[in-house]
């Protein structure tokens, strides 16, 4: 499979493109200020983006949503829980004093599963609330098999989790989505947070301080 990510400030958000490399389909997940390379990465690998898809609606993983659905006409994606955040966009951006593009209205509703196919991948929808309602974590693998691949937003990070003093964050309810959702995945998944380098499930679960005794 293709996959690139890229990050920019102010929040050094990781965004990613992931494209079939026999179909040239892909999808983007959460763009945002990084929008720009992650569309020029579709355009130099000649991708056909099936889906824009949201790991959750925090400011910092939408701001680039405009942007990609105006190039691409891609729909856009986002668990419903989240919805109330994905709409204060703009509010939230001028906290930070950034200017915020208006987001798109979201097509799809992640109202199960899925999967969401792009090409000979598909990704499965998991919920994960804790860092906001509608936290997701997105498998992601060839279809029809147990992907290994674990594009987790903000609920889990090399060496920390998610925060949790945000509206509509619940610590307990982070805990018990990675306890439940994601280390049941097995040791050698990779996880590609919302912020950071990659990881692995194994990884976290012997050494991430948040992790350790407590699950």
């Amino acid at each position: 499979m293709l996959l690139e990510s890229r990050a920019v400030g102010p929040f050094f958000k990781n965004g990613f493109v992931l494209g079939c490399e026999t179909t040239r389909e892909g999808v983007i997940i959460d763009p945002g200020d990084e929008v720009e390379e992650l569309l020029a990465i579709v355009e130099r690998d000649k991708l056909t983006i099936r889906y824009i898809l949201l790991t959750h609606g925090h400011v910092d993983h939408v701001t680039g949503v405009a942007g990609a659905k105006a190039a691409l006409g891609a729909p856009v994606c986002l668990h419903r829980d989240d919805l109330f955040l994905y709409e204060e966009a703009v509010r939230q951006g001028a906290m930070f004093g950034l200017e915020v593009e208006p987001p798109p209205p979201i097509d799809h509703y992640y109202d199960g599963p899925g999967p969401w196919r792009f090409g000979e991948y598909e990704a499965v929808v998991h919920h994960t609330p804790g860092h906001c309602p509608g936290g997701v974590c997105l498998q992601v693998g060839k279809s029809g098999t147990a992907g290994r691949m674990l594009f987790v937003g903000d609920t889990l990070f090399a060496g920390s989790i998610g925060r949790t003093d945000l509206p509509g964050g619940d610590h307990a309810l982070l805990l018990r989505s990675i306890r439940e959702v994601l280390l049941p995945f097995g040791d050698e998944a990779e996880v590609y947070p919302g912020h950071g380098p990659k990881t692995t499930i194994g990884q976290e679960r012997r050494t991430n301080p948040f992790l350790v005794g407590a699950i």
